[in-house]
């Protein structure tokens, strides 16, 4: 640094002046410290008439801890903190320092003399990356969303629609004549809300925000747990964001990432000169895919830090969920390892059982304190009960990504229609364990990136055809009995992989096939909200029945969707072939007139327009066991949604 150094004296650090109390330290080494973000950190002050900035830090193997920052001149020597009992904490008081003012922790170690310079881990704002300082700041800020919180509990309900946008912050729109930067928090927020808002879903869900140094990662390094990143704007203008987005009726989901952090000079790697957040052993506490470090979740503090920095988002910023990422990377010791490279628990299995242990602690304090929210884990194992209640042995999340019906259903689109007679099982066997969880289907970032290109790049086939397979996986993903997830610009077919150091593709809705998409994904969500047999039971066997799975000759799933008592069931019939269906039989439990509410090959979607002119009156004719029929007109590639008036 090239300023001159102040005076200490400028600056006095008192020891007399604490946030902490004897019951902070005792929850925080126990691990029972949920709300650390109000106590540690930087926590503007005022003492006798003087203001300034309480100061803490946990680094037990500290031999001296100083803050350093603009206000000193980066002098390690001027401000030290004092030891606070045998609880590993260093706290001090230094008058004069306030809000705006860079920081970090200067600690000397009592391992090999080891010295290192830290950014807060508890730090509220940081420096806009590539700088690395923790800023002293406050979350000050009058929150207008009152209303959407107090119907927020039906809103996240599993009986409710929740039909959900995942979106990359700094990719999702940008301002190319103004050097492509990224729109900030409060520039996105009316515009994401009006798109949203147009297509009809219900949530967001954003890539993490939390400060992480590495743009590449997404947000899934994470560096600053209690921080959203400085890229877009400050943490008020975040929870501007939020408020707005509540205000429009759009729950908000984060992304949460417990599972590893990145080993950046100033982030929690070897804090205090010792592997203090995570395990020494690389066999624990390095990540091969990732090149991270692994939490050790067994320490006691480290559960404390966790906990609190979940419970900061939904507290401080009124998140409505928060998604955990990689939870097998959390469940399982040998994951992505080989033999020898990892350390069994105590039993001799592969289960991490810390790791178990904290994200029953997670998950049960979160509804207990917050039980109109929803988690969700993305888990891609068949570990068993993750939606399940803790007291009942689950994980306890509300929701949990379908890996596997992503899996199976994408490959089985990037058939061509040809040989898809051969794959129905593919489509159909979901059905065996669909309801073994509270699933979400996703069709997210992970399938748009790393040279898979895009989802439109995956159909088969002419442009045609291409957008009649995308329309038509959007159809048969509506029909499933599950929450829905769409990633940014599948919704109007992004030609290009997505990359996020750029906007999406919106110039593509200039032509009509990308404009037909776009209105197929709002008529989904419009009629997906609006019916109950496609939302009530999305979690539960008694809204969902098939009606033939078995034509697989023909490559046509019908199945039927079924509400509450007194809901009328909605058919829907999915030809996955270029081949027009006419007169297709269709067994119904009910005669009278069948309304035909939605058709992927309408005109206004970009289809040939093939179809039942409206409806179909039922036959007196047997057929799939029911007592009526339809006779139905099937579009080709194409997916049709009926309803009895």
């Amino acid at each position: 640094m090239t300023q001159t150094t102040p005076s200490p004296e400028v600056y006095p650090v008192r020891y007399d002046v604490s946030l902490l109390t004897a019951e902070d330290f005792y929850l925080f080494n126990e691990g029972t410290h949920y709300r650390i973000y109000n106590k540690m950190g930087a926590h503007l002050a005022e003492h006798d008439g003087t203001t300034g900035t309480v100061f803490s830090v946990w680094a037990p193997n500290a031999r001296r801890v100083s803050v350093t920052g603009g206000f000193n001149g980066w002098n390690p020597k001027s401000h030290q903190l004092q030891p606070r009992g045998s609880s590993g904490i260093w706290e001090g008081f230094i008058a004069g320092v306030g809000k705006g003012a860079l920081y970090k922790f200067h600690i000397e170690s009592n391992k090999h003399g080891h010295e290192t310079e830290k950014a807060d881990p508890v730090g509220l704002f940081t420096e806009k990356p590539p700088r690395t300082a923790s800023v002293v700041w406050d979350l000050d800020y009058t929150w207008n969303d009152a209303g959407y919180l107090e119907k927020r509990a039906a809103d996240n309900s599993l009986h409710a629609p929740i039909s959900i946008y995942e979106v990359h912050l700094g990719s999702w729109m940008r301002v190319p004549e103004e050097h492509n930067r990224s729109l900030t928090y409060r520039e996105l927020a009316p515009r994401l809300a009006d798109h949203v808002n147009k297509l009809g879903f219900t949530h967001v869900e954003l890539l993490p925000i939390m400060e992480h140094p590495f743009y590449g990662s997404w947000g899934y390094q994470t560096t600053g747990y209690f921080a959203p990143t400085a890229r877009y704007g400050t943490p008020q203008d975040f929870m501007y964001f939020v408020d707005y987005l509540h205000q429009h009726n759009i729950g908000v989901i984060l992304d949460w990432v417990p599972s590893h952090f990145p080993a950046d000079g100033h982030g929690l790697a070897f804090f205090d000169g010792t592997h203090l957040f995570e395990h020494s052993d690389s066999r624990q506490g390095f990540h091969p895919d990732w090149k991270t470090m692994i939490f050790n979740y067994g320490r006691t503090e480290v559960r404390s830090f966790l906990m609190s920095s979940a419970m900061f988002w939904l507290d401080k910023y009124h998140a409505d969920g928060l998604r955990v990422d990689a939870v097998a990377s959390m469940l399982y010791l040998d994951y992505s390892r080989k033999q020898g490279e990892w350390i069994p628990n105590k039993y001799g299995g592969r289960e991490n059982l810390e790791a178990i242990d904290f994200l029953r602690q997670f998950n049960h304090e979160a509804y207990k304190e917050h039980p109109d929210i929803q988690t969700y884990a993305e888990e891609s194992t068949a570990y068993a009960m993750v939606s399940r209640p803790t007291h009942l042995g689950g994980l306890g999340f509300g929701l949990k990504w379908d890996m596997g019906w992503m899996h199976d259903t994408l490959s089985y689109f990037q058939d061509d229609p040809i040989h898809r007679q051969y794959h129905q099982n593919q489509l159909t066997f979901r059905m065996l364990y669909a309801f073994h969880e509270n699933f979400v289907l996703p069709l997210s970032h992970d399938e748009v990136v790393h040279g898979k290109g895009s989802l439109i790049g995956k159909m088969p086939g002419d442009e045609w055809q291409r957008f009649a397979n995308l329309r038509l996986l959007f159809g048969y993903m509506f029909a499933q009995p599950a929450k829905k997830l769409i990633f940014m610009g599948c919704e109007f077919g992004q030609v290009s992989e997505w990359s996020h150091d750029r906007s999406l593709d919106w110039n593509v809705l200039q032509y009509p096939v990308h404009r037909g998409l776009m209105t197929w994904v709002e008529q989904l969500n419009r009629l997906y909200r609006s019916e109950p047999a496609l939302h009530w039971f999305d979690n539960d066997p008694m809204g969902f029945e098939w009606v033939d799975c078995n034509d697989a000759q023909a490559s046509i799933i019908s199945l039927l969707r079924k509400g509450k008592p007194g809901d009328n069931p909605v058919l829907v019939v999915c030809n996955f072939t270029p081949v027009p269906r006419l007169g297709y039989m269709i067994g119904v439990p009910e005669g009278g007139y069948w309304k035909e509410l939605l058709n992927s090959d309408a005109r206004e979607y970009g289809g040939t327009d093939m179809g039942n002119a409206g409806g179909v009156q039922a036959l007196p004719e047997k057929k799939h066991g029911r007592p009526y029929s339809l006779s139905l007109t099937l579009p080709p590639l194409g997916a049709l949604f009926l309803k009895r008036e």
